[in-house]
């Protein structure tokens, strides 16, 4: 049976407004009172109602999280790392977070900010599933404040906190022409976002900032699949006997480009140097280690998270951008 605050109320003799200002702080009660009232709390394991919270102040403290999660993909464990970033902080004052995914599919996308509405959630975290954002305007105007994580949404206000994809592809490239290479090829996904867009510039900068031109031939593209990877790798190199080095700038399409690797026994980094994008455990593991760009997903997590309570008690801010470092992890695959 659920304890009320009339039984805490007689079990620490005091008023049930007494009660109500501990639990709330809201008005000064003396230290030896609230001790009472604490004591009573915690024996009879009174747990406030949040229904009857979020009436009395127009708060629920949850906060809606949504990402595009897709079943067997390895990126979910990106996505889990941010979750928890972002769950840890909230945690600590003293908020919930709800978890929704939109399986990459900008109609299941609004479905589920929709069903965040009607939860009466305080805020949105949101991994949006295309850079351009315009479809989502109409569904999360005005109805609570929203972080951007990962990806830049054109057509929606929000801060948004994001990793330094261009520095990272930069670096990467950068280290592989110190090795010497100068045929580096590049290999990522064709998704409709600001993370490969800026992957991209971030490649083609480093070349032409060493007088290298950029060669459109040696790049490839394709769908976010395993498979897909193993192709793209294929057609590459069958079509470019000259290329020493690829930069993958998508975690699951190395998985498949390694494959193709191993199968026709290229020898990394002797024949061809390779350095991937994300740091996952499986990469350390492999022979040899890869080298790859690491993200911080879990401080990504912790500062959106900062960043939608800040905008929560300071709503009339500037909307900012915040870019977190990337690493160049050197292993032996160049």
């Amino acid at each position: 049976m659920r304890v009320n605050i009339k039984q805490v109320a007689e079990a620490a003799k005091v008023s049930t407004a007494t009660v109500s200002h501990v639990i709330n702080n809201t008005r000064y009660v003396s230290e030896e009172t609230r001790n009472r009232v604490l004591a009573a709390l915690k024996e009879l394991n009174y747990r406030p109602s949040n229904i009857a919270r979020s009436l009395r102040t127009q708060e629920t403290k949850t906060i809606g999280l949504l990402m595009p999660i897709m079943v067997y993909s390895s990126f979910d464990y990106y996505f889990m790392l941010v979750a928890h970033g972002i769950r840890s902080t909230l945690k600590e004052k003293g908020y919930s977070l709800i978890l929704g995914s939109s399986g990459n599919s900008k109609e299941c996308e609004i479905e589920q900010i929709e069903s965040f509405i009607t939860q009466r959630i305080d805020g949105l975290i949101i991994l949006p599933t295309e850079s351009d954002s315009d479809y989502l305007s109409n569904t999360l105007k005005g109805n609570f404040p929203v972080v951007f994580i990962d990806r830049r949404a054109k057509g929606c206000k929000g801060d948004c906190v994001l990793a330094d994809n261009f520095q990272g592809s930069y670096d990467a490239v950068t280290a592989l022409i110190n090795k010497g290479h100068r045929k580096i090829g590049f290999i990522t996904n064709n998704l409709k976002a600001t993370t490969i867009e800026e992957r991209i510039t971030g490649y083609k900068k480093a070349l032409t900032d060493h007088g290298i031109k950029v060669d459109e031939s040696l790049m490839r593209f394709g769908d976010y699949t395993y498979e897909t990877g193993y192709m793209l790798m294929k057609d590459l190199l069958e079509k470019e006997k000259e290329i020493t080095a690829v930069f993958i700038a998508d975690n699951l399409l190395t998985m498949g480009s390694l494959e193709y690797l191993y199968e026709i026994n290229k020898k990394i980094p002797e024949e061809i140097a390779i350095i991937s994008f994300d740091d996952f455990e499986w990469e350390r593991i492999i022979t040899p280690p890869l080298s790859v760009v690491k993200q911080p997903p879990f401080e990504i997590g912790q500062k959106a998270a900062e960043v939608l309570l800040e905008r929560l008690s300071n709503p009339d801010k500037p909307y900012t951008e915040y870019r977190l470092p990337t690493e160049l992890v050197v292993r032996k695959s160049f």
